[in-house]
């Protein structure tokens, strides 16, 4: 499960917003405690893909250093990636499957014609065959919302 601040889920959806039709992208850091990790902190990136933006980001080597060096300058963890997937729903790719890290969360947003809908999250397996979804608990205020069938998804 992860953790994370109606404020995060506000700062990924601006980022959806404004980066559609492309992808957004960016880092989730924080701190685990076995499979519970908690967000604390999220740095947007810029989709440094050179083509096939609306359906691929690229984060280059020198970003992953920087992050891991950044979270370590301030007691954190890099916990993963969050991005958006333009006009499909916010569920894994076979991409995303065979560029994913075990034990990261990968928060996926949906941005349907311009609208940030559904978010969710995912685990890769550690056999790499694919993901499971990892429950998302919003924090706001001190309150807790359990999420489960990805937030703003509608039924």
């Amino acid at each position: 499960m992860v953790k994370l601040e109606s404020k995060f889920i506000a700062r990924i959806r601006e980022h959806a917003l404004h980066s559609y039709p492309e992808e957004c992208c960016g880092f989730l850091f924080g701190s685990s405690d076995g499979e519970l990790k908690h967000v604390h902190d999220l740095h947007e990136l810029k989709n440094s893909s050179g083509e096939n933006r609306s359906l691929r980001y690229v984060i280059g080597p020198d970003e992953y250093r920087n992050a891991e060096v950044w979270a370590e300058g301030n007691g954190l963890e890099v916990l993963g990636l969050y991005h958006s997937h333009p006009d499909h729903p916010s569920r894994p790719s076979q991409f995303d499957v065979e560029h994913a890290l075990p034990w990261w969360t990968y928060i996926i947003i949906s941005v349907e014609r311009g609208n940030p809908t559904a978010i969710t999250s995912w685990v890769l397996h550690a056999d790499r065959s694919g993901f499971g979804e990892e429950a998302i608990e919003v924090v706001s205020s001190g309150v807790e919302q359990y999420v489960s069938e990805g937030l703003g998804s509608k039924k």
